[in-house]
């Protein structure tokens, strides 16, 4: 699919998986919330990568720093003032990293940010991800 749509970079191809049928749902021509977690999982971002690709210049060997997960922070209501609370406790388990997108508003359901973790196992980063995201506390205001 990328291929036939040309270019350099990172691409975030999204696709769904129902019993035994993979269902395409879209594609994204530049880095992607959700290979955020990159940003703790190995020594290349995919920021770093998608700029290397784009400018044509070496991609050496990636090496990878362990297991790792990312948890979505999801905003949910109408608000153009959104705040965020209870950071520190959520940044308080050792190999956890904490990203806030800055997005002013939000209408409906949003995604706000990630947090993402390493553990000694997947299923141990995904945890301490999701109890970190679960942890954020977010106030709309009117």
């Amino acid at each position: 699919m990328t291929e036939a749509l040309g270019g350099r970079g990172i691409f975030g191809v999204e696709l769904f998986i129902k019993d035994d049928d993979v269902i395409f749902s879209e594609v994204s021509p530049r880095p992607h919330d959700t290979g955020m977690v990159t940003m703790i999982s190995q020594d290349l971002s995919q920021f770093a990568l998608h700029a290397r690709a784009i400018l044509n210049l070496p991609i050496p060997d990636i090496h990878l720093h362990g297991p790792s997960a990312s948890s979505v922070i999801l905003a949910e209501g109408s608000s153009s003032q959104v705040s965020f609370g209870n950071i520190e406790a959520a940044l308080s388990e050792p190999d956890t990293q904490l990203r806030l997108f800055g997005k002013p508003d939000v209408n409906g359901q949003r995604r706000m940010g990630v947090m993402l973790a390493r553990g000694e196992t997947t299923d141990e980063a995904l945890q301490k991800a999701r109890a970190g995201s679960e942890s954020i506390s977010i106030s709309l205001q009117a």
